[in-house]
């Protein structure tokens, strides 16, 4: 019996499930061309591998470890971590402290000093554990509404932050007194920029303050940051903040000029941002690839106006606010214009009242999920994180779970653009892995790649869920390491397993691929006793909080 696609996800829904099984074209069977002539080494646990010397992350030998329910970060044997910074810790000379719940990762090394660096880090939200950062019971029952020191702390503790390190006897340490350190965080001022700045849609706005809910972002070419505002709606309600419609950004700091002012672009979109990866087409246009984690929520990708034009240093921050954003339709495989005046359908869309639905480029950006789904944007199982390959440019995008559509431990999906190039209007894609029992993971998350092409993973299952039931067999969130060609490729290898209650977030390699930097978020998540804990990550002091933070992993 044969089944076309679009029968298929008439009955199944507009799932990636129903895509999963749509979708059976291999795509990358072919050798790539002259970059990857070298393809990815054998797994290091193949016996086909001769040892060698070498510093570098994964180097040639780690046995994948098993999945486990410690309460710690359980590394492969051959490699140890240091603890970079946590909750708490002072960054600055004038007492700035590092925020909660970490998450993005983005290291920026000095070009002339081999032995200073700075790193940004994101931090997300309080939730469950929001009594270690303000004192407020979340679990409490009846009227429980937060005194304004509260909210002051709840906003201080989110954003992100921006701390100086030094090499110390080989490894990288925080530096506590850098005149760099710097927390953005959800009172800072924002400078607005794109379409939106100055619209009606934002009530003539040109500057915004706070950020929070920070969950990815990625590294501009020009070596600045961009941080992504995800679920922020939780925040505006518990702080109670007046316009909801100053969040859901993607920001833009400049980690060497503590001075700057940070800048939301309006042209990307306002949705539950993810992460951001960017690339330059073959014409030399600046292409971003964004996610909407959120079930059924879409995938996206922006195409500057301009040329990128390596000269202009951080003056290239202007094409992110000109150019023109697409929301993906996996059914036809094309990049549809969110764009007013090329996409008739937005143009002429009206409401239930008749009215038309966007009058400006602005209303358009403001209400970019509307905008999507009107424009046959195809609703996704939570699009999380999106990353270019380094070598084929293929762009994989995690898929991390959709429980409404029988989708419960996710995938990453390959996606090729038609003839390599990024501005492309059309594409294909695959399956490139399935989470479940036979992968050995479930709901992937953020990704990475290393200079080889090989895949970095961390997994993000509900805390309240692990453990049990079906995800019981996957242990404690992780870190998985799967090439993406040879005899290995879409296999799984387990790197690391995260704490009691927390997810490993924001995985970033360092130019020379010797330390791999990746956040502990949220451990003890799980906690129905404050006093008692269910982790006591890192256990610096005996009887301390849990404290998310981050690691530099290096080889010993």
């Amino acid at each position: 019996m044969k089944v076309s696609r679009s029968d298929f996800l008439k009955f199944m829904g507009k799932g990636m499930l129903a895509l999963t099984a749509a979708r059976t074209l291999d795509l990358f069977s072919e050798p790539a061309k002259e970059p990857s002539k070298k393809g990815n080494p054998p797994h290091p646990s193949s016996p086909k591998i001769k040892k060698e010397i070498s510093s570098k992350i994964p180097g040639s030998n780690f046995k994948p470890i098993k999945p486990n329910t410690q309460d710690d970060l359980i590394l492969a044997a051959g490699f140890t971590y240091d603890l970079i910074a946590v909750y708490g810790d002072k960054i600055n000379s004038k007492g700035d402290t590092f925020g909660y719940a970490a998450d993005f990762n983005c290291f920026f090394p000095f070009p002339n000093d081999p032995n200073s660096a700075l790193l940004w880090t994101n931090h997300e939200y309080l939730n469950e554990l929001e009594y270690y950062v303000t004192g407020y019971d979340y679990n409490q029952k009846g009227p429980n509404n937060r005194t304004p020191e509260q909210i002051e702390k709840y906003l201080y503790s989110l954003g992100g932050s921006i701390v100086g390190l030094r090499k110390s006897k080989g490894a990288w340490v925080l530096d506590p007194g850098s005149k760099y350190g710097r927390r953005i965080n959800g009172k800072s001022e924002f400078q607005l920029k794109g379409p939106v700045a100055g619209s009606e849609a934002i009530s003539g706005k040109t500057k915004v303050y706070g950020t929070f809910a920070n969950c990815s972002g990625g590294k501009t070419l020009w070596d600045t940051v961009l941080s992504c505002e995800e679920n922020y709606e939780m925040v505006v309600e518990d702080c109670k903040l007046e316009d909801s419609k100053e969040y859901g950004w993607i920001i833009e700091v400049d980690p060497f000029d503590p001075s700057s002012t940070p800048i939301k672009h309006t042209a990307l979109g306002r949705f539950s941002h993810e992460n951001t990866a960017l690339t330059v087409s073959p014409s030399g246009k600046l292409v971003v690839y964004m996610g909407d984690d959120s079930k059924d929520q879409c995938v996206y990708k922006f195409v500057s106006e301009k040329n990128y034009d390596p000269k202009k240093g951080k003056l290239n921050s202007e094409l992110l606010d000109q150019g023109t954003l697409y929301v993906g339709n996996f059914e036809k495989c094309v990049w549809v214009p969110l764009d007013l005046e090329k996409n008739p359908n937005l143009k002429n869309a009206k409401d239930k009242e008749g009215n038309f639905k966007f009058k400006t480029q602005a209303d358009i950006l403001v209400s970019c999920r509307d905008a999507a789904k009107t424009a046959g944007g195809t609703p996704m199982d939570r699009p999380e994180d999106l990353e270019v390959h380094p070598l084929d440019k293929s762009v994989f995008v995690s898929f991390t779970n959709n429980d409404s559509h029988g989708n419960f431990y996710g995938q990453i999906v390959r996606i090729k653009e038609e003839n390599s190039d990024a501005e492309s209007v059309r594409f294909e894609f695959e399956v490139f892995v399935a989470g479940g029992g036979k992968s050995g993971f479930s709901s992937p998350d953020n990704l990475a790649f290393d200079s080889s092409g090989n895949l970095w993973m961390v997994t993000d299952m509900t805390t309240k869920l692990l453990g049990k039931s079906i995800f019981k067999k996957f242990g404690n969130n992780g870190l998985f390491f799967i090439p993406t060609s040879g005899e290995e490729a879409g296999k799984a290898f387990q790197f690391a397993s995260a704490p009691i209650g927390a997810e490993l977030t924001g995985p970033w390699f360092t130019p020379d691929e010797e330390f791999l930097f990746l956040s502990v978020q949220h451990p003890g998540e799980d906690t129905k006793d404050y006093d008692i804990p269910t982790s006591r990550w890192p256990a610096r002091t005996k009887g301390d909080i849990p404290r998310p933070g981050v690691v530099a992993i290096r080889k010993i």
